[in-house]
């Protein structure tokens, strides 16, 4: 794997790849969410540059090598768009300026989110966890404190600047505890119990002994390493910016994505029963136009990619093969 970067007006994207450069193929670019790193793919990169693909992952602007801005509205979707678009253009640029995108947790929604505003640049989309919905007039973060009054709701507990930063950089298990908690192990084990709106984000949280069988030691470590040395500003002001995606909404509110597109997680993710009595997997395709299926992967919890690499990329590459 190589390293390379990109800049984007004045934020410097750090960028993994592996792969020929300068093949027919269109590249794959991959897209992380909270609280990863463009590590996050590397059995996906193993797996499609072995085939002779490009492909990439960046570090989301905020994480890893990447820049860092502490302005909350450094981290609207019209900011971390425009940063895959730029890794795109570098990216494909011997082969017409278009990729496919691969997209995890907040990484989809940003990679969704791409197609929709750029869709000259993305030939094809996959989102693993969070299938798309449409931008609509309904302000997310308002409806939550709604639904959720009562009991705790981390996406609020993150508002707030400097709490949850706290308490995450004060608990060096932090990374540990929150990967648990929504794998599958965590989920069949009972890891999430409800708490009351008071709680914060860790209480509760066990301490996997041992680590599960798909994070080991050295990989938790090079998550570790990189937090304890950027800091977690960035990743909780994704989660802040959101009402500011509300007011900037105009130019994607309704907008289908028109691109293939397919989606994959795994059965047991809380992302499924995000909101009580809907199961968000049930439609996945319903806002996608040329969408080509759901794969729900058995016994798997939120970070599918790396929970079931195998079975993960035995999907990404069926839906490779049909464009």
């Amino acid at each position: 794997m190589e390293r390379f970067e990109v800049r984007n007006g004045g934020v410097t994207l750090s960028v993994l790849a592996d792969g020929p450069v300068g093949g027919t193929d269109l590249p794959i670019l991959c897209v992380h969410g909270w609280p990863e790193l463009a590590w996050s793919w590397r059995h996906q990169i193993a797996h499609f540059a072995a085939q002779g693909r490009r492909i990439a992952a960046l570090d989301v602007r905020g994480y890893g090598d990447s820049s860092k801005p502490t302005a909350i509205d450094a981290y609207t979707m019209a900011e971390l768009t425009s940063d895959v678009a730029a890794v795109i253009d570098a990216l494909a640029s011997d082969t017409g300026g278009r990729a496919i995108l691969f997209g995890h947790d907040w990484g989809a929604p940003i990679a969704w989110q791409t197609a929709v505003r750029y869709p000259d640049k993305v030939a094809a989309v996959a989102g693993l966890s969070v299938s798309y919905t449409p931008t609509s007039d309904t302000s997310f973060i308002p409806v939550m404190r709604t639904l959720s009054e009562g009991r705790f709701f981390y996406q609020l507990y993150f508002q707030t600047p400097g709490v949850a930063e706290a308490e995450f950089e004060a608990d060096p298990d932090a990374l540990a505890k929150t990967y648990h908690a929504i794998s599958g192990e965590g989920m069949r084990a009972g890891a999430m119990q409800p708490k009351g709106p008071d709680a914060d984000f860790l209480s509760g949280l066990p301490m996997p002994d041992p680590l599960p069988a798909w994070l080991p030691a050295e990989d938790l470590d090079i998550y570790q390493r990189a937090f304890a040395a950027g800091g977690w500003t960035g990743p909780f002001n994704r989660y802040r910016a959101q009402e500011l995606d509300h007011e900037q909404r105009a130019p994607v509110v309704g907008r289908h994505v028109t691109q293939p597109a397919t989606f994959i997680a795994g059965t047991l993710d809380p992302v499924r029963r995000f909101l009580p009595g809907h199961d968000s997997y049930a439609d996945a395709g319903r806002a996608c136009d040329d969408f080509r299926g759901t794969t729900l992967i058995d016994g798997v919890g939120h970070w599918v990619q790396q929970e079931a690499p195998a079975a993960t990329n035995a999907a990404l590459e069926a839906f490779l093969a049909g464009l």
